[in-house]
């Protein structure tokens, strides 16, 4: 999907990309997979911030994706292609023989007409979805489960793929997009094909007014603070003895460059680090 440019007849025109929309084929929602979405601004139950840099935004309601692929071994035919702005994938909407809609993410070459299916002995084309175990090796796969049965946890973002390598002694191993090698279950349900919209990660907004319309308030550097704002602040300029540049830290005290994941609860199921180093 090519991005827009556009003529720098304003500032925020002048290194403005967005999406051409050229896949969409449908500009409406099906009202009855649509849910309310509350906004919170951020706030907890006593009204105050948790999360920060949040709020505002324009109103959207939730689509609910059919994750899990439910309906098994009944052929539906994709009668569009939608703008979805709670991901940054297209999602498609499936109608069944019986009637029943649904949507799924939308893979790159999946428009109208397509027909898709899911189940053990489906055929390993775009848009099916069936167990890692029948999966020929080599192939792009999303939307896969952690757990059988759990629905679609990884590989989900737009553009994202992620590659079965092998399988062995009931598990198939796959390689995320972050080049992590991380075994499954080989009954887990992937769904064949790279997620659509690859050009995303492209997108430039051009100005912070789409960042605002998006729900994402303003962000200020700890370094600009006081101190008694943010473990970084202070100090005369950028000061680099007591102006907070010796341990850099959040407010909560995580210092930048920390590990996240748990030291002593590796995961048995992660065989390739994706810093290709051996883990410890």
């Amino acid at each position: 999907m090519p991005l827009k440019s556009f003529k720098p007849v304003t500032p925020a025109n002048r290194y403005k990309m967005l999406p051409g929309f050229d896949e969409i084929t449908k500009s409406k929602p099906e009202k009855s997979l649509l849910e309310v979405k509350k906004r919170s601004g951020g706030r907890n139950n006593q009204g105050r911030i948790t999360m920060r840099h949040i709020g505002g935004g324009h109103k959207k309601k939730y689509r609910l994706i059919d994750f899990k692929r439910t309906k098994r071994d009944v052929v539906a035919t994709v009668v569009g292609i939608e703008y979805d702005p709670n991901r940054t994938c297209r999602i498609a909407l499936l109608e069944y023989k019986d009637g029943t809609k649904s949507y799924i993410l939308a893979p790159s070459g999946l428009t109208d007409g397509h027909k898709v299916e899911a189940g053990e002995s489906v055929e390993p084309k775009v848009g099916n979805a069936m167990p890692l175990k029948n999966v020929p090796l080599g192939t792009a796969i999303h939307n896969i489960e952690i757990r059988p049965g759990s629905g679609g946890k990884i590989a989900r973002a737009a553009g994202q793929q992620a590659i079965l390598a092998s399988r062995d002694e009931g598990y198939a191993f796959v390689k995320m997009p972050s080049g992590e090698l991380r075994k499954f279950h080989q009954e887990s349900y992937a769904t064949i094909g790279t997620v659509g919209n690859r050009d995303h990660m492209n997108e430039v907004s051009g100005k912070a007014g789409r960042t605002r319309w998006q729900g994402k308030r303003p962000s200020v550097r700890g370094m600009c603070m006081n101190p008694v704002d943010h473990p970084n602040g202070g100090g005369e300029g950028k000061s680099k003895s007591g102006g907070g540049r010796q341990h850099l830290k959040s407010p909560w005290g995580h210092t930048k460059g920390q590990k996240t994941r748990r030291k002593h609860k590796n995961s048995t199921f992660i065989v390739e680090d994706r810093r290709k180093s051996k883990r410890k």
